[in-house]
């Protein structure tokens, strides 16, 4: 009779790469399907970043590093790019749902991955969220200049307001109805099916794409070099403030990691989608914010909503522009919300066919082949952020999960080169180690320019998160059942 394990082996316990295939082939019926292809790969992650950052962040981070906010999005460019490289290594290696919490469980151990597992379920969870808030904003800015109508004041707004990051009952808000029904939308859509998910979500951000594309011609009509001064008036602790809350806009590069059980070809598609998505993402951020910044001053963009889409107006003295910029901005943050949404429900999947979780959350549908109550809890947990707590309070928290994920992918790249050297990889980090060691650094740097309430508050979740750990996770964990002799068929283990 074996000896029971002690806390510490559990916690270092590393999930052999072997055993991820394993476990596809013991779960062969009640897998996802795999039927996403390279374009819908990539569009998942443009999808998931184009929208969030460029249609809100302006307003928020323009006050805070003025027009310098361009080197802000280098900066946390320069660092997505990093990781991205490090994120198609790994992703070549261990092809399936779960993103930086997979990497981590195989190279780190289980306590290490499960910590990291909670922080992208703080990230998506918040970040859908925060941005069903935003997409409320345009859709009213649409019905109001299309007919003149306005919605209640107290269906769009949050009964929470935050000040100072600390919550308390304010305002006329009652609930922020729109925002919820993003989230009901996009979980119907969701319950379909990945292969209509992916398609619709295709359509919507190449229809996100071309009104951006608009909006760069128009802004750029009225560009006046001189509201680009002061360039940087709060000098570089402007600049890198605001990069390390727009690096949570990159949490796209992550979400195409999360659909590994479900693309095809993930060996060579994973990579590839990755770095094809980073560039899209940079070069339409990089455009949007310059004109943009050229058409308006800087003193406008504070506390601007539907930003983009007033920019317009006053450009072109005609609210058309408007209108289109308006219905784009709603169907692309729809788009993001959809994507964050299933990126969520696959890291829970993931977690739950290791027996960290519940087995609920990785039975699949026999039809849809999808993790269907998986996706309703989600989306019940996500809508009720929604519509009940400010957008101000969740950025940030979004920027320290995304940074927490991007730092473990960076270092698990790391410790295979040296622990695995042999094993299959579709692509390989060039000018290692010197990469993912900047990916690292940089990560670390956005992560120190974050408020201090950001750290306290993620540290509360993640007390809480092996709190969860140590009284339920630990013991039935697949490796535990796998140790004592049993198998995959550990505790925990899905089917239906």
């Amino acid at each position: 009779m074996m000896n029971p394990m002690s806390l510490a082996q559990r916690l270092l316990r590393k999930k052999p790469i072997s055993l991820f295939a394993e476990q596809a082939a013991e779960q062969r019926g009640a897998e996802l399907g795999r039927s996403i292809t390279l374009f819908q790969l990539t569009m998942l992650g443009v999808g998931a970043t184009v929208g969030t950052g460029i249609f809100f962040v302006l307003a928020e981070q323009v006050p805070t590093a003025g027009p310098a906010v361009l080197v802000s999005f280098l900066i946390a460019g320069f660092a997505a790019g990093l990781t991205a490289l490090c994120y198609a290594e790994m992703s070549s290696m261990i092809p399936v749902s779960g993103s930086s919490y997979s990497y981590a469980y195989a190279t780190m151990g289980e306590g290490v991955a499960f910590l990291v597992a909670a922080c992208l379920v703080l990230e998506y969870g918040v970040s859908a969220g925060a941005v069903a808030v935003g997409w409320s904003e345009y859709l009213h800015n649409l019905i109001f200049v299309t007919t003149g109508l306005e919605l209640p004041r107290a269906l769009l707004h949050a009964p929470l307001v935050a000040e100072g990051y600390t919550l308390h009952r304010g305002g006329d808000g009652l609930i922020n109805l729109p925002a919820a029904f993003l989230v009901f939308l996009c979980c119907l859509l969701l319950m379909r099916g990945a292969r209509e998910s992916a398609r619709a979500n295709a359509i919507m951000v190449m229809v996100k794409l071309a009104v951006l594309a608009l909006f760069i011609v128009l802004a750029f009509t009225a560009f006046d070099s001189g509201n680009l001064v002061p360039f940087a008036p709060h000098g570089f602790a402007g600049i890198s403030a605001a990069a390390g809350s727009i690096f949570f806009t990159f949490i796209g590069l992550d979400a195409v990691s999360t659909a590994g059980d479900e693309v095809q070809n993930p060996r060579r598609n994973l990579p590839l989608a990755i770095i094809l998505a980073l560039f899209i993402v940079i070069g339409f951020y990089l455009l949007v914010a310059l004109a943009a910044l050229g058409a308006q001053p800087q003193g406008l963009f504070g506390g601007q909503e539907a930003g983009l889409a007033v920019i317009l107006q006053n450009v072109t003295g005609s609210p058309i522009p408007a209108v289109i910029l308006s219905a784009g901005a709603v169907i692309s943050v729809f788009s993001v919300t959809l994507v964050v949404l299933y990126g969520q429900t696959r890291i829970l999947f993931a977690m739950s066919r290791d027996g960290l979780l519940p087995p609920v959350f990785s039975r699949v549908n026999a039809h849809t082949r999808v993790p269907a109550v998986n996706t309703v809890i989600v989306s019940c947990f996500v809508g009720a952020i929604a519509a009940f707590l400010p957008a101000d309070i969740l950025w940030d928290l979004t920027s320290m999960g995304t940074l927490t994920a991007f730092t473990v992918v960076s270092l698990g790249v790391i410790i295979l080169r040296y622990r695995s050297p042999e094993a299959p990889r579709g692509f390989r980090v060039p000018l290692f180690p010197v990469l993912p060691i900047l990916s690292i650094l940089c990560c670390l740097y956005l992560i120190s320019s974050l408020p201090m309430i950001v750290f306290r508050m993620t540290a509360i979740w993640l007390i809480l998160a092996a709190a969860f750990y140590l009284l339920y996770a630990s013991r039935r964990s697949v490796l535990e059942g796998r140790d004592a002799g049993s198998g995959l068929r550990g505790k925990g283990q899905p089917g239906e």
